[in-house]
């Protein structure tokens, strides 16, 4: 488990979604209860991708798709998997507003894509991974 976690604060390349869905669920087993793991990327970089693995990996069989119109969207499994899309808030209080609170039942791993959006709601203790496209299109990952 702490190779994956190793792995990725050194950084990653894949080479297709399967293999960032691959390594999200290695990724899955090594998150305490109640985690939450911050985004980074520009647009079309992989990060609905790598939460596709995320829920595979907390046991979790819906579909995941992004949920930009929704803002939210809660998957139910052994971990409850909330994936925020901040995109379109404009500040951190908006994220009150949404009673994300309401649905945190433990254990829970909350996903958010563009964390900057809300970057002052955020724990300290989130997990932060940058995600890019290479020169060659293959995809970057780095925990940080």
């Amino acid at each position: 488990m702490t190779a994956t976690l190793d792995k990725l604060r050194r950084g990653v390349i894949t080479s297709s979604a399967g293999e960032t869905r691959a390594l999200a669920t290695a990724f899955a087993a090594t998150l305490a209860p109640d985690t939450t793991v911050a985004l980074h990327g520009d647009l079309g970089v992989g990060k609905t991708t790598f939460v596709q693995g995320l829920a595979r990996g907390l046991g979790i069989r819906d579909a995941v798709t992004s949920p930009t119109f929704n803002i939210f969207t809660l998957h139910r499994g052994p971990t409850n998997l909330l994936h925020l899309d901040a995109y379109r808030l404009e500040n951190a209080r908006q994220v009150e507003d949404l009673l994300l609170a309401d649905f945190m039942d433990s254990p829970w791993c909350l996903a958010v894509e563009w964390p900057d959006r809300i970057a002052s709601w955020l724990p300290e203790n989130a997990l932060h991974l940058e995600l890019g496209i290479a020169l060659d299109e293959r995809h970057t990952l780095r925990l940080w």
